[in-house]
């Protein structure tokens, strides 16, 4: 018993020696956390180098374009065809995919050699063979009678400038066919298809065998967005931002960026890591100096670098008592194979013996322990500098999505990863060790070259017919400039049938008087308060106006909320609350003893028969508020204040908060002459000769009129280019029927449109996985200022995502781009019909006046036009197209409902003074 201790003690002691031997000499193979994390951040500079359009030349990890822009989401379906070439084995599958609630799929292969004379003959030669497997298996398969999208895998470095075309930049894998390079290869193949008359199918992807097996894991997982691959070749794939990608067009969404890190160290970053029998395994290599970190990590080199650093060891005297055999001599002779079975632990060294046998290299049993070691740190070190370059790709996957911590899968597929018996759980250890704040699956890709090439072609393939669907659901939207002059033309027709006598009753753009019949000329002074009721809140304000030199506006207001109950209540119980509001504020202000003139902005269609008096036609803006329409605005609210019987206020004028901005603008810059709001609704006002307003009596100067076009289109003149969105918000409003124009362009309703379109888009299958939310379903809880923050350029899906998660909708990257999509044809639509509305009517004044050319300002408020990014430059672009006689200025109001209102009820005051004078 005792002796069998000492030897097992001493065979310990013997392979503890071998191990620090090998270990001293093999030393700069041995990799700290601290060179992984500095590895690390080079291959992180890299990235950045090869995403960048000015320094990808130089780059050596090329990062490139694969034009997938979107994984697997579940609902993909149908046949596809794929060929995989990219191995010693050409492989044509058939791929059926189930839309069965299971997401399965069902692979059949056929796996074709790949000749010598093939992969290093010429171009036709390949593609020729390539088309003629693809016709066998076809036959086999009895597919030739169909047409079938088929996806590509091309294991080589391609340069894409589209997801089915691709220029080779550089042959790998022994591969040396002439006049490949710098060619489109699917371009060839569909040449080589194209001879054989009785094969139709339709090359929809060139893929590349890492993004196959991304997509591949994709479809099984749906947080698969890396692809990596470590076999004969190796090399990395990942779903990145857009934004970051120079080398290709636009700024939205996502696009999966195949690294090529391959040739990570071809510019030399990696030479101080590198050995000497690195650089000795390079010259003996098929392309010296290139692809220098994969001839550090993948099969095709781990055994050849095993073989020269034994064959260095054996002539040192360290191994095989220095007797160099022909095995070690001959290039190729130590496979990764051999290399793998060494590593067998568990079978001790038995399977090292007997390889290193074959090999007639007769060792000792310190000879098989130190072999052992050396296959251990070679591999090791593999999976080392793999793991630290995963790990700066999953970095920057975590600080693209801006979180502290990450949940991801990453799909893997290559002989070396799944063959050799520690290579994958030393790859997941060291990765998990370089990045705690990722929490990483592995995924195991079945057939990712092949499957995956099919899945990319699905993916296309749904998007595509998807694509089609929401173009043609949105075309309505879309509107022409012809359409547009047609909106024009009807408005014009519909402001004159308000203007005139005989037709007034019945036009649905009111086109009412305001008695409004000048604009402050300066002289305007003193104290003012001004009431301003047009939503859910109400403002008192107190205005003071200083005239001459130092002229000024100071303002002083207080909100209050209106409660739903009294919006929707008595009339009595409405004014009483505004009376109410008014006497807190001049309690606040300390003015209650003062009788001071007083203009009311009066936000809702009015009939006005003098500047302080008007007739409530209809509510409008959730206003339900009974026994008010129709009567006189001016005389519930003094009705009001003698209920009160607190104080006493001279009431100069009803405003509407249209004719205020007007007012506002016109302090500011004489030329102003239009009023313009688009806001939670929409109205427009000008000034127009008193000769053509026949509802009220006069011939000379001009009377602001009011239009209230919002209720344009009521008659039924723009039915034609209604939606059935738009029908739905309508038919669900406290008005159907009523303001249809102002519910194609105000803010109250573009978030409910959208909300509707979205509902439909799920339902058909194309958002949010066809799950809807119950937020979803709730009316108006899309609201406008989303459409605004979504379609801001500065910002970026991500936070769109955030958005809708706000909703309750757990939406995807390609789910955020439909949204973008929709919210911008909505919101591009409202400002393009605005503008229709608004040429008309400067086109109107310029042809009152008699000029040939007119310039004017617009005074224009509302949260629509001031926060959406797009909106009032696109309603600019429009006046500017359909009135190109007219050089309109926009202007910016400043609280037109409030200083507006002042500064009427000012000219009121001016005007009735100059009368009584």
């Amino acid at each position: 018993m005792f002796a069998v201790h000492l030897l097992a003690f001493h065979f310990t002691k013997l392979k503890e020696d071998q191990i620090k031997k090998v270990d001293r000499y093999l030393y700069h193979m041995r990799l700290s956390d601290d060179v992984l994390l500095d590895v690390m951040a080079r291959f992180q500079a890299e990235m950045m180098k090869g995403l960048g359009r000015d320094t990808n030349p130089t780059a050596t990890v090329k990062m490139l374009p694969s034009f997938v822009r979107s994984l697997p989401d579940g609902s993909e379906k149908g046949d596809f065809l794929a060929v995989d070439l990219g191995g010693s084995q050409f492989r044509a599958h058939q791929v059926k995919v189930f839309d069965d609630g299971k997401q399965s799929s069902q692979l059949e292969s056929k796996f074709y050699p790949t000749p010598k004379e093939v992969i290093q003959g010429n171009r036709a030669e390949l593609f020729d063979y390539v088309a003629d497997c693809l016709l066998d298996f076809m036959e086999t398969k009895n597919l030739k009678h169909k047409k079938l999208p088929l996806g590509f895998t091309f294991s080589f470095p391609c340069k894409q400038t589209k997801l089915e075309e691709g220029v080779l930049l550089a042959w790998t894998k022994h591969f040396k066919v002439r006049g490949v390079q710098d060619t489109d290869v699917v371009s060839s193949l569909r040449k080589a298809l194209q001879k054989r008359k009785d094969v139709d199918v339709d090359v929809l992807a060139l893929v590349n065998d890492t993004v196959g097996t991304m997509m591949t894991c994709g479809y099984d997982d749906q947080r698969c967005e890396v692809g990596l691959i470590i076999g004969t070749g190796t090399n990395a794939c990942y779903m990145e931002e857009m934004r970051h990608i120079d080398l290709v067009e636009g700024d939205e969404g996502r696009m999966c960026i195949n690294t090529e890190w391959g040739a990570f160290g071809d510019d030399g970053a990696l030479d101080d890591l590198r050995t000497e029998f690195d650089r000795e395994l390079d010259l003996g290599s098929l392309n010296p100096g290139k692809q220098l970190f994969e001839k550090m990590i993948s099969s095709l080199y781990l055994g050849e670098l095993v073989r020269l650093i034994l064959l260095k060891m054996t002539k040192e005297g360290l191994l095989f008592n220095g007797k160099v055999s022909t095995a070690l001599l001959t290039k190729g002779k130590i496979e990764m194979k051999h290399v793998s079975a060494m590593e067998k632990y568990k079978e001790g060294l038995s399977n090292t013996k007997e390889i290193l046998t074959e090999l007639n290299l007769f060792p000792s049993e310190e000879d098989c322990v130190a072999v052992q070691h050396v296959c251990t740190i070679v591999s090791f070190r593999s999976a080392n500098l793999c793991a630290a370059a995963l790990a700066a790709i999953l970095t920057r996957l975590r600080e693209n999505k801006k979180l502290l911590r990450m949940r991801t899968t990453v799909g893997i597929d290559g002989g070396l990863y799944k063959t050799h018996p520690q290579y994958a759980k030393r790859l997941h250890k060291v990765v998990r060790r370089l990045v705690p704040t990722c929490d990483v699956r592995f995924l195991l890709s079945v057939s990712g070259s092949g499957r995956g090439a099919a899945m990319v072609t699905a993916v296309a393939h749904r998007l595509a017919a998807q694509r089609q669907c929401i173009d043609a659901t949105l075309a309505p939207f879309l509107l022409p400039l012809g359409i547009l002059r047609e909106v024009m033309d009807k408005m014009r027709a519909e402001l004159e049938y308000g203007l005139k006598r005989e037709t007034q009753a019945n036009a649905t753009v009111k086109m009412l008087p305001t008695y409004v019949c000048g604009t402050p000329d300066g002289t305007e002074k003193g104290k003012f308060l001004a009431l301003d009721l047009g939503g859910t809140n109400f403002r008192v304000l107190l205005v003071k106006i200083k005239s001459g030199r130092r002229r000024s506006v100071q303002m002083y207001n207080k909100i209050f909320a209106i409660p739903l109950e009294i919006m929707q209540g008595t009339g009595e119980e409405l004014f009483d609350h505004i009376v109410t509001c008014i006497s807190d504020f001049l309690d606040y202000m300390g003015i209650k003893g003062a009788r001071l003139p007083l203009g009311f902005t009066f936000s809702f269609p009015c009939k006005q028969t003098s500047l302080d008096a008007g007739i409530l036609l209809n509510w409008t803006k959730g206003f339900k508020a009974t026994d008010c329409e129709g009567e006189d605005v001016v005389y519930l609210l003094r009705e009001g204040i003698k209920r009160r019987e607190e104080f006493d206020l001279d009431v100069v004028a009803v405003v509407n908060d249209t004719v205020g901005t007007m007012m506002t603008c016109a302090y500011e810059d004489p030329n102003c002459e239009i009023g313009l709001i688009v806001g939670t609704g929409s109205n427009a006002c000008y000034m127009e000769e008193m000769r053509n307003i026949e509802m009220v009596d006069g011939e000379q100067g001009r009377m602001c009129v009011n239009t209230e076009w919002g209720a344009f289109g009521d008659n039924g003149c723009l039915d034609d280019i209604r939606t059935i969105y738009d029908k739905a918000v309508d038919d669900f409003s406290l008005n159907a029927g009523k303001q249809r124009y102002e519910k194609m362009i105000s803010g109250m309703y573009l978030g409910e449109i959208v909300r509707n379109i979205l509902i439909d888009f799920t339902k058909r299958g194309f958002l949010f996985r066809g799950q809807i939310s119950e937020t979803l379903k709730t009316r108006h809880i899309f609201e406008t200022k989303f459409l605004s923050q979504i379609e801001s350029d500065r910002l970026a899906l991500l936070q769109v995502r955030t958005i809708l998660q706000q909703l309750g909708l757990n939406s995807t990257c390609d789910d955020s781009i439909i949204v973008k999509t929709v919210c911008g044809a909505v919101s591009r639509r409202a400002a393009q019909l605005c503008g229709a509305g608004m040429a008309a009517i400067v086109d109107k004044i310029r042809e009152n006046r008699g000029l040939e050319h007119l310039e004017i300002t617009v005074g224009v408020d509302g949260t629509l036009y001031k926060l959406h990014p797009h909106f009032s430059r696109i309603m600019h672009q429009t006046v500017k197209d359909l009135a190109p006689n007219c050089d309109v200025t926009f202007l910016l109001s400043e609280d037109g409902s409030g200083k507006g209102a002042a500064l009427i009820t000012a000219v009121g005051c001016r005007l009735r003074e100059a009368e009584q004078n």
